[in-house]
């Protein structure tokens, strides 16, 4: 085999392995990042966003349009309760692995009275609760509500009605 040959096989080897460990950690990084600024080390309440401006932007390409609340989650000692109150237009809640996984996702048609759930971690035993249960495939991650509220009276309501949300340990 010549020289260049074993460098060509050399770098495609190199290249080839970088490409793997860039996809595998990378997502984990990110959201890593993301949790630990969201929580500032809080986990399990929600926090809700200024009014998006070009200059309050703490997540990728937030829209204006909507009234951000997101609760760093942590499983690491049981289940947690999230609740969604009731918005009277469009609202979303998505839930985020501690690898950037979106697993779960509600929203205003599924549950026009807004949510109501239990968050578990997989392989947790399942609580004795009438809500639907949600298997988190990591202990960590990000639980998002996206509420339409595109004028500054409709995003002063959002965090009115966001006092009704719920990110918190499951009472036993």
């Amino acid at each position: 085999m010549s020289r260049l040959a074993k460098y060509a096989w050399a770098a495609l080897g190199i290249a080839v392995i970088s490409h793997f460990l860039i996809v595998s950690a990378f997502p984990g990084a990110i959201m890593d990042a993301a949790i630990e600024r969201l929580s500032q080390g809080r986990f399990n309440e929600w926090r809700v966003a200024d009014r998006v401006t070009p200059l309050s932007r703490q997540i990728v390409r937030p829209s204006p349009d909507f009234a951000y609340s997101a609760c760093p989650y942590d499983l690491s000692r049981g289940p947690i309760s999230l609740r969604v109150a009731p918005w009277n237009d469009y609202w979303s809640l998505s839930l985020y692995a501690d690898n950037s996984d979106n697993f779960y996702v509600v929203n205003d048609i599924e549950a026009p009275q807004g949510a109501d759930i239990t968050l578990i971690a997989t392989g947790d035993g399942l609580p004795n609760v009438l809500t639907p249960v949600i298997q988190s495939p990591s202990r960590r991650g990000i639980a998002l509500i996206r509420r339409l509220a595109p004028s500054v009276d409709s995003y002063n309501a959002a965090v009115r009605a966001a006092q009704g949300d719920v990110c918190a340990p499951l009472a036993r």
